[in-house]
């Protein structure tokens, strides 16, 4: 008859792991959106569509991540309406946030995003053969490019006849 393992030997010789990324940066990442319009689905809701979405971002169609969000020159005014906000994929699941309340927007005006986390990055895709965005370190005064907007160009790269 074999015998029983003692529960403070379980953990002997085990090897533990920390990946710190979402600790280190998952609060610091902001997205950066451009409004490129409203719809408005009268006693439905309201829809504010921006130029980007789960091609950047998969982390709300992937397993639910909540996010806020406010327009970036008119972060102090007062909300006006509820609204969803919708990215540029045609696709039922790409919505970025379900419900947030932002003063009206306007074609144009940047849509922040914090908290967007350490992983949408490294989940980001060309998804229906977009461009992802680039990436902009802040520090202090200064801002760095980190990784650049990628171009069509870049993507038919590889591409053969």
């Amino acid at each position: 008859m074999a015998q029983p393992v003692r529960k403070d030997r379980l953990l002997k010789g085990a090897t533990i792991y920390v990946e710190p990324g979402r600790g280190l940066v998952g609060r610091a990442a902001v997205a950066l959106y451009r409004v490129v319009g409203t719809k408005r689905v009268p006693d439905v809701r309201t829809f504010v569509a921006v130029d980007g979405g789960m091609g950047d971002n998969i982390r709300p169609a992937l397993y639910g991540a909540e996010y806020s969000a406010v327009l970036a020159a008119r972060a102090g005014e007062k909300p006006a309406e509820e609204v969803t906000v919708a990215g540029r994929y045609c696709e039922s699941g790409d919505i970025l946030i379900r419900s947030v309340r932002l003063p009206t927007a306007r074609s144009g005006d940047v849509l922040a995003i914090p908290g967007t986390g350490a992983y949408s990055l490294a989940m980001a895709s060309n998804y229906n053969q977009t461009p992802r965005p680039a990436v902009v370190l802040l520090d202090d005064d200064r801002a760095r490019v980190i990784r650049e907007r990628e171009s069509l160009a870049d993507l038919w790269r590889l591409e053969r006849r």
